[in-house]
């Protein structure tokens, strides 16, 4: 198996840039096209549409994403089995939201690094409640993201913590915080009604929070809706508005002295946080061995 031509199209099709993905590898930009055009002329279908603003995948490039990383993982698996690697060795992906990279991932991977120092790691980063898409659509083998209610089929969820699910106000001298006291101040207490609210523009949280309002018959003042908790947290700090916010996310990001806890009657439950990653995946050595690891390393850390 050309195990060095299937890397070379999995790091063009993750970067959508050749000339990123040359400087990846370590090769040359002329190497890395050579080696594409040999792929489609051995496949007999374009594997990438490429003009010279962009670069995308073509309907057979990205069903051929899929065989390859299966490939790839399969192939790894199957030499683990015939003893033909001394140790672990292969390219695990994982996706994550900033907060999560050093709040979550950091202890992980610094155990897994320990234990197989020849295995890489292709981090990204982005909203959280993209983790699961992004598993299912085989963009990463592994992703940081929220338990949903309902977990699809093909997906396995690997639980680490929870964090409780905060109702955050900015503690800055603001309208908005002059709005909120008087309204706490009141009989009813706050409700989310009067003051100017942002929400999560999609995900678990913004479902816990839509029902919040839904059952007590509550339509929000939305101010904005924002992709990632981290992009909420600064707006509340910056005296934008009020909203929901992990409380993981609040120590990790520096910024607790910005925003304050509002007190409600009834507060959303607290998310489990954690890992998924396609079943088929798991079955794969690499991933496998991540799995083991933060399962590891959560489990002693709540010995301690």
């Amino acid at each position: 198996m050309d195990t060095k031509a299937i890397k070379v199209f999995l790091c063009v099709a993750d970067t959508l840039n050749f000339s990123r993905s040359s400087h990846i590898l370590h090769m040359s930009l002329s190497a890395v096209s050579r080696t594409i055009q040999k792929m489609e002329q051995e496949i007999g279908q374009a594997l990438f549409e490429r003009d010279r603003r962009k670069v995308k995948l073509t309907g057979a490039g990205r069903a051929f994403r899929d065989y390859a990383q299966g490939a790839m993982s399969d192939w790894q698996q199957i030499k683990q089995q015939l003893g033909e690697v001394e140790e672990l060795a292969g390219e695990v992906s994982l996706y994550c939201s900033v907060a999560a990279s050093y709040s979550v991932l950091a202890p992980v991977l610094e155990a897994f690094r320990a234990s197989y120092p020849s295995v890489e790691i292709m981090l990204h980063t982005g909203d959280q409640a993209d983790g699961i898409s992004r598993v299912l659509a085989g963009h990463d083998d592994v992703a940081v993201c929220v338990l949903p209610a309902q977990l699809p089929r093909r997906v396995d969820f690997l639980p680490l913590l929870e964090s409780p699910l905060l109702f955050c106000a900015p503690t800055a001298d603001c309208a908005v915080r002059n709005t909120l006291q008087l309204q706490l101040a009141g009989c009813a207490g706050f409700d989310g009604s009067s003051v100017p609210f942002i929400v999560p523009e999609r995900g678990i949280t913004k479902d816990m929070l839509d029902e919040w309002f839904r059952d007590r018959g509550i339509r929000p003042k939305v101010y904005a809706q924002v992709a990632g908790h981290e992009a909420i947290l600064a707006m509340i700090g910056l005296g934008l508005g009020v909203g929901i916010v992990p409380e993981l996310v609040i120590e990790a990001s520096g910024m607790s002295g910005t925003v304050c806890p509002i007190p409600v009657e009834h507060e959303l439950p607290a998310i489990t946080i954690g890992l998924c990653s396609l079943r088929r995946r798991l079955a794969g050595p690499l991933v496998q061995s991540l799995w083991q690891v933060a399962s590891q390393t959560y489990a002693s850390a709540l010995n301690q």
